[in-house]
Formats: C-alpha cells, sequence, structure tokens
C-alpha cells in the first residue's frame, strides 16, 4: 500500500459518522477502559478516552507499515544516519546503554564519559574535588540554553530536592536580569559552573557564560576560576582558552540532539545534583522504555500508540494543539521541555524527499501543572469552540506526608479528563437549577452558558511515583514518539534548521545596535531607531 493510499484510509476512517465520538464508545464496548489501557516500564497509559476506535486503528497500523515506521526505528537503533539533512546518525539510545543500539564505538564512547562522569560528580559531592578557597560545592550553576537547559532543568525540579547537595541552578536566557536574580543566592567561592555548549559559541550561553566568568574573578582572582569551571563541550581549543583543563571538559558526539541530550554529558548538572545512583537509575528507566519500544509488537507498542493519538487528533479530527497537564508541581517544567521536543522535531513543512508535505505537522504543545491549570486555560477545553485534547499526568504515590492533598490532586485529575468525557447536556444543568431553587426565567438565560459539549478528547498517563526510573521512561516515551510522527509524516524530527535564520540575522542588528550601519528592512531599522530614542 502506498504512503498516500494508507493516508487516504486513515482519513475515510475519520470521514465515518460519529468518528469523533467518545462517549458512545463506552456504551457500545463496556471493556473499552481496559482494552485501550497499555503498560511498558512502569507506567500506565490510558487512551481510552480519545475517539480511537477499532476501524481507526486499523487505518493508523496500516499507515504506519506503509510509511515504514517501525523499520525507520531499526534504522535508528543500527545507527544509520536517518538523520539525512545532516547525514547523522540519531543514538540518544545508546547513552542509557540500550542493548543493540549502535556499535563497537559508540559503545566505548559513552562508556568512557559516563566514568568521567561519574569520577567527576562523586569527587564534587564527596568533598574531593573543592573549590580554590578549599571550600566544598554547594552549588552547581548550569549555563546553557535549548536542549542543553530545558530537558535537565526539567529533570532537576522534578527529582532534586531541597536537602539535596549541592543546589543545581539553571541559566538559560541572555537578559541579565536571569543572571541578577540568581547570583544573589549564590557564594563564588562555593559554587561550580558548567558551561553547556556543544560548539562553545552559542551566542546566548557564551554571553552568559563571560558574564559568571567575570563575577568568580572578581570574587576570587583571575588565577583561580578555572577550579569552579567545567564544560560540556566538543570545542577543545574553544574550552582551552576559557581557562577550563581539558580534564574539566566533557564532550559528546554529533548523533546526539540538543532536544535529546540530558542522557549525555549535558546530563553532568543532574548526576552532580541528584547523585550518581539516581542518574543511572535516570538512565535505566529510559533504557526499559527504549528495550518496549524496540521489541513490543505494534498492537501494544506505547510511542507508537501515543503517535497514533496525535496524528488522529491533528490529521484526521482537525485538531492543532494540545494541552500537556501534568499533575504534580514537581513536574512544572514538562510541558517546557516537550514544547521544545515536539515542536522543534515535528515543526516541518518539507518532507524527506525535499517536498512540501501535503498534510499538516506538528501541533503547538502548552501546559501548566494541575490543579493552577483548571483556574486558567482549561475553561477553553471545555467549552471553547477549538477542540483541544489534553494529556493528564498523575503520580499515584507522592513524596509527601500529605494524604489528603494528594487525594484532591488525584480527584481533580481524574475529574478533568472525565468532565471533558461526559460533559453536561441542557436537561442536566436546568434540572440541577431547578433544585437549586432558580425560577424559570433564569434557566432560561443560563442554561447554554453552562452545557458542556463532551466528547472532548484526553489520555491518561500514570506513573506509580516520581522517582528516577519512572520519568526516565516517561522522558523516553515522548522521544519515541516523536521519532514515529516523524516516519508516518515522512519528516526529519531530528533537525532544526528553523532556529538558523533568526540567528544569523541577529548579527547585523547587533552590530547596529553597537553603532554599526544600520539594518536594511524599514520596520526593523524604525524600531531600533525606537529603542535608541528611549535609551538616549
Amino acid at each position: 500500500m502506498s504512503t498516500d493510499t494508507a493516508l487516504a484510509a486513515v482519513m475515510a476512517a475519520a470521514a465515518r459518522p460519529h468518528a469523533g465520538a467518545i462517549r458512545a464508545r463506552f456504551a457500545e464496548d463496556p471493556a473499552r477502559a481496559t482494552r485501550f489501557t497499555f503498560r511498558a516500564a512502569g507506567l500506565t497509559v490510558d487512551l481510552s478516552r480519545t475517539s480511537l476506535d477499532d476501524t481507526a486503528l486499523a487505518a493508523l497500523h496500516g499507515l504506519a507499515e506503509a510509511t515504514g515506521v517501525l523499520a525507520r526505528r531499526d534504522a535508528m537503533a543500527r545507527g544509520e544516519a536517518i538523520n539525512a539533512t545532516e547525514g547523522r546518525a540519531v543514538l540518544h539510545m545508546a547513552l542509557r546503554g540500550t542493548p543493540g543500539v549502535g556499535g563497537s564505538a559508540e559503545t566505548a564512547q559513552v562508556a568512557e564519559t559516563l566514568a568521567r562522569m561519574r569520577d567527576f560528580a562523586t569527587g564534587v559531592r564527596e568533598g574531593a574535588i573543592l573549590g580554590a578557597t578549599g571550600e566544598r560545592f554547594t552549588d552547581v550553576l548550569n549555563i546553557g540554553i535549548g536542549g542543553s537547559d530545558l530537558g535537565p532543568a526539567m529533570v532537576a525540579r522534578a527529582l532534586v530536592g531541597p536537602g539535596d547537595l549541592p543546589r543545581v541552578h539553571y541559566l538559560a536566557n541572555v537578559d541579565a536580569h536571569a543572571w541578577a536574580a540568581l547570583r544573589q543566592n549564590l557564594d563564588p567561592a562555593r559554587t561550580l559552573v558548567l558551561i553547556a555548549s556543544k560548539t562553545f559559541t552559542t551566542q546566548e550561553t557564551m554571553a552568559n557564560a563571560r558574564l559568571v566568568r567575570g563575577w568568580l574573578a572578581a570574587a576570587l582572582g583571575e588565577a583561580q576560576v578555572s577550579a569552579h569551571l567545567a564544560a560540556l563541550s566538543t570545542n577543545a581549543p574553544g574550552t582551552a582558552e576559557f581557562g577550563i583543563p581539558p580534564a574539566r571538559v566533557f564532550g559528546f558526539e554529533n548523533w546526539v540532539g540538543g532536544r535529546f541530550s540530558l542522557w549525555s554529558a549535558i546530563g553532568l548538572s543532574l548526576a552532580l545534583g541528584l547523585g550518581w545512583e539516581r542518574f543511572e537509575a535516570l538512565l535505566g528507566g529510559a533504557r526499559a522504555m527504549d528495550a518496549h519500544f524496540l521489541h513490543a509488537p505494534s498492537a501494544e507498542n506505547l510511542p507508537l500508540l501515543l503517535a497514533f493519538v496525535d496524528l488522529w487528533n491533528g490529521n484526521a479530527m482537525g485538531t492543532t494543539s494540545r494541552a500537556v497537564l501534568p499533575y504534580d508541581e514537581r513536574l512544572c517544567r514538562l510541558p517546557a521541555h516537550l514544547q521544545q521536543l515536539e515542536m522543534e522535531s515535528l515543526g516541518k513543512r518539507v518532507g524527506l524527499g525535499g517536498a512540501l508535505v501535503s498534510h499538516a505537522t506538528g501541533g503547538v504543545v502548552f501546559g501548566e501543572p494541575g490543579t493552577n491549570a483548571q483556574h486558567s486555560f482549561i475553561q477553553m477545553l471545555h467549552q471553547g469552540t477549538r477542540v483541544i485534547p489534553a494529556e493528564f499526568i498523575l503520580v499515584a504515590n507522592p513524596d509527601h506526608a500529605e494524604a489528603a492533598s494528594h487525594r484532591i490532586l488525584l480527584a481533580n485529575g481524574l475529574a478533568q479528563a472525565e468532565a471533558l468525557l461526559q460533559g453536561r447536556d441542557a436537561p442536566s444543568v436546568a434540572a440541577e437549577m431547578r433544585a437549586a431553587g432558580r425560577d424559570a426565567a433564569q434557566i432560561a438565560a443560563l442554561v447554554p452558558h453552562r452545557v458542556f459539549p463532551g466528547d472532548r478528547p484526553s489520555v491518561t498517563l500514570l506513573l506509580p511515583r516520581l522517582d528516577p526510573a519512572s520519568l526516565g521512561a516517561l522522558i523516553a516515551l515522548y522521544e519515541h514518539k516523536v521519532a514515529c510522527l516523524g516516519a508516518l509524516w515522512g519528516i526529519n524530527a531530528f533537525d532544526q534548521w528553523g532556529v538558523e535564520l533568526g540567528k544569523q540575522l541577529a548579527g547585523p542588528i547587533l552590530a547596529a545596535l553597537e553603532g554599526g550601519a544600520p539594518p536594511t528592512h524599514p520596520a526593523t531599522a524604525a524600531m531600533l531607531a525606537a529603542i535608541e530614542a528611549l535609551q538616549a
């Protein structure tokens, strides 16, 4: 079957009467909740509150076969250059030691880097590696941006506890207000600085690195700065010029994409903040999901099934966005990490062959933790004119003793998913208002405003607890879903040329701000003139 024919079959399944209905699916199939709930690597995923049915799934499996999703998965594991536009392999699975991924050379490189990371992190945590004044490091500052910040910062927020030492901080935005807010809580004599940039030329990262280096030098003296620096980079000459000893430079290969890199040397801040045993558990959770992805049959393969949900909602049902709602405050940065992982990977308009694609790809990812989100944008999910699928992430067992608070949290998460599905019709609203003593005129006026259409799709993911293994599995699940969607849509999910143009244009504009030639575009020139007038 050709790809076009297979995609047409998916769209035909979506064109059936009531193809988007969800409530009716439960009436037709009393076992639906069980049949559409899947488990892997300790995670439980409920797809029953989507409009997928056996007909839709059959068409989606046909599309997966036509587009060679599993063949592309296997090529990725073998280390083939599936990132064709950059001629690179995609081997982030090798970083967690997944059997059967990559070759002996990659395995040896990963083992060597992990051993160096372990020794360094353990040395810092145990006090064998000290600052220039002989004091232990109480704080680690990771300077990076994009994949060198979002993933590690998200994991640290989720797993590093308030009593863990060293404390871990992240500086990404080139806006110096970010550094001003951080530095007031840092002691230069006790702060270890990690500069995370593969090329060691990333403009924002290096600007922040120079600011922080100057802060260290002013407090400790120029000769003492190197004792407080380490680099996560492949640019040995650049790191040496910055004053970082070779033993403090941790590299990674070009088959590690930025948004997939928290498992590499980019995760050194996590090894320092969590300790090596917990960092290894994070890798182990991801490795367990890798094994599931590589070996589970298609009908039970969670990354593939989640990709089917996104494609069905987006291409077949016409949705354009998705809300990610972690009902755990510690996962507050997960939506931001997924924004980069998914939107940078899947925001493509050109297929693998170089032609424009004829179907929608990607989608807007946004979110906030529950229950906060219930008091902001969830209103639109319930009653807005646009259907916005939701993803609820629940944690069964908290790491605090406040059982009552956790029951309220879980009840709200489950209730939101049920409310999006069930909705509330006009007769139910009217009956409720009559029971509350409202008169007929009030009921007639207010019923339309209080009706919920329901049949709004959602997925629920359940973690046993938020520990390194479960979080590692969850992140890997999303990574593999992205790989599946890239194959299903026929795009390269592993390049990111779209970030380059803005970087290139920023150079001349920066030169203009520094007194050089004015920019050529009239709108930019006019705004620059307004800025200069206000600064004057």
